[in-house]
């Protein structure tokens, strides 16, 4: 799909780039932390708005509640730690892949909304899962940072496992 195109390009340049180098600085995965949740919580508010599924709502509402979450962790871990996050080619992708992501969707409506909404969802969560796990939490070298992204972990995982059932039952509705 080419919702998918940017972001995956950005995400593949992420873990191609860990493999060439020592990956990310602690104030790069900042950002892309920060970006990667940004990028979900407006796709989820949209799905909010725009949607009349109550299991799509539902998701929806989680998103936005969870990413917000992690995102209020993230600022105020580096916040703490006096650390300003860093733009970089990996977060510019991830907000330019999300923002045609919403352009796509708000072209949408009804069930067709719905299934490409979740299905960006099982993509990008399962995207995100393996940057985090193969150049994030790889490449933090602050031990809370790292902390902070394992502890999210499971999270994500959760959000993949309930985007994929929910894609499954939209698929069987037709």
């Amino acid at each position: 799909m080419k919702i998918h195109a940017a972001l995956t390009a950005s995400l593949a340049v992420l873990v191609a780039a860990a493999a060439v180098a020592a990956g990310p600085n602690d104030a790069q995965i900042a950002a892309i932390v920060v970006t990667a949740n940004q990028v979900d919580i407006d796709a989820g508010k949209l799905a909010l708005a725009r949607t009349h599924d109550a299991e799509v709502k539902a998701f929806a509402q989680r998103m936005v509640t969870d990413h917000s979450g992690v995102n209020q962790s993230a600022v105020e871990l580096v916040t703490r730690l006096k650390v300003t996050p860093q733009d970089n080619p990996t977060a510019q992708g991830l907000k330019a892949g999300g923002e045609q992501n919403l352009a796509a969707l708000k072209a949408l409506k009804g069930a067709e909304f719905n299934r490409a909404y979740v299905a960006h969802e099982v993509a990008y969560h399962q995207q995100v899962l393996d940057a985090v796990d193969q150049v994030l939490i790889p490449s933090a070298q602050n031990a809370e940072l790292k902390a902070l992204l394992v502890k999210v972990r499971p999270a994500f995982v959760a959000h993949l496992e309930h985007a994929k059932q929910i894609q499954a039952a939209l698929a069987k509705q037709g």
